[in-house]
């Protein structure tokens, strides 16, 4: 089981990520600006967003093993396509329909670890699962990276489509079955438009329930701020690796992702700094240790970029791994593809709007308004760990005002 949900996590991370080290490139092609470039990744990680629930929902019906297993195929399927796009915009279509493929992993795999694990040893099994996602996300952009320069972005593509179809048969070998969905479960006598109603008011009673505790909408929260602030520093880290003062190659920029095997290290082992410290402390603690680490970034010593990036990527996937084990621990029986899925939804709902937002400011304003817009992100999300309870229409409303008041802020980057 465990190989299993690594390499699906593998595969539908490195497809999801592959563009971002190659952004440089598809804005030199297309002529845009990073914020335009940065599109490639927030359109999928967008429709993931938006999937994810719908999915989750799905997964209660037909089984977790079923959503899991489609996923990473028509992920794959996808990620082959992509290279053949005539355009731009039928990029960024076919990007869409991927994120919407992919979303059935993350949204489910940890309602389905939950179901053949129970509460104990969950921590650890999410963290291992983070960590194959880690993994995955770090290959993906490796070998799109080391492979753009020789064979162009469409290559590169390429490239990373066929490390996906090696994992997708691998987790359609190994993935073995979970609990069935409540439409297998049904008696056979009773007809199906009562089956489903049955089915859908059980939804709508789990999705409630995933809402209702004020542990798990600081969870939420933590996803959509943490999130929006990785992203936002990776889809801007090729264009300052390779622009002025540091001037790196695209090959050599790539290097930058592997600071993501410090993540896979640290989101593994994230089970053992909850049973030392608690979940609060360890949670809040993480979110703190990305905002050190993003301000080392502002260096223009290449030694202390990269250990920059290292300190946040660590820090992060530690509080991911943390946050993520915390809301399926704390999720109802009723709602654990709901929890999973709102947790998702969050996530790459930052994902896809903190990266945008952040590659814009780069581009306006540069390196140092970025770090200063995604450190307050951070400290935010720690805060609503602290507290305790935090409203989810807050943290929007907070978050885009911090956006709102650094974009007002920065004059135009020379």
């Amino acid at each position: 089981m465990t190989i299993a949900v690594a390499a699906a996590g593998i595969s539908s991370f490195a497809l999801l990520y592959a563009p971002q080290p190659v952004l440089p490139q598809l804005a030199e092609q297309y002529h845009l600006d990073p914020g335009g470039a940065s599109l490639a990744v927030s359109v999928a990680t967008g429709a993931l967003a938006i999937a994810v629930l719908p999915i989750a929902a799905l997964s209660e019906v037909v089984g977790r093993r079923p959503v899991i297993i489609a996923s990473v195929v028509a992920s794959v399927v996808f990620g082959f396509l992509l290279p053949l796009a005539p355009s731009y915009p039928a990029l960024l279509v076919l990007r869409a329909l991927q994120g919407v493929a992919i979303a059935g992993f993350p949204g489910v795999a940890a309602a389905y670890l939950a179901e053949r694990l129970g509460k104990a040893g969950l921590a650890a099994a999410v963290g291992a699962m983070i960590a194959g996602n880690t993994i995955g996300g770090m290959i993906g952009r490796l070998a799109a990276g080391f492979t753009a320069g020789p064979f162009g972005y469409h290559g590169a593509l390429l490239v990373v489509a066929g490390i996906g179809l090696v994992c997708t048969v691998v987790t359609v070998l190994a993935l073995p079955p979970g609990e069935q969905g409540t439409f297998a479960t049904t008696s056979v006598d009773r007809r199906r438009s009562e089956r489903l109603r049955e089915q859908g008011r059980a939804v709508l009673a789990g999705l409630g329930a995933a809402v209702r505790k004020p542990v798990l909408l600081v969870q939420y929260a933590v996803a959509l701020l943490a999130m929006g602030s990785f992203v936002a520093l990776y889809n801007a880290a090729g264009f300052r690796l390779t622009g002025e003062p540091l001037n790196l190659s695209p090959a050599i920029a790539s290097l930058v992702f592997l600071a993501y095997a410090m993540g896979s290290v640290s989101s593994a082992t994230a089970g053992k700094l909850v049973g030392r410290f608690g979940r609060r402390r360890s949670l809040a603690g993480a979110l703190l240790l990305t905002i050190a680490g993003a301000a080392l970034t502002l260096s223009d010593s290449l030694p202390m970029v990269v250990a920059g990036f290292v300190v946040l990527t660590g820090a992060f996937f530690a509080a991911h791994a943390v946050a993520n084990g915390w809301a399926a621990a704390e999720a109802p029986e009723n709602a654990r593809g709901q929890v999973g899925g709102l947790y998702t939804l969050s996530y790459y709902l930052g994902s896809s709007i903190g990266g945008a937002v952040g590659a814009t400011v780069y581009g306006h304003a540069g390196w140092t308004w970025l770090i200063v817009l995604t450190a307050a992100w951070l400290a935010l999300a720690a805060a609503a760990v602290l507290k305790g309870t935090f409203p989810a229409s807050h943290v929007v409303k907070a978050s885009f005002a911090a956006s709102d008041a650094t974009k007002a802020s920065f004059s135009p980057r020379r």
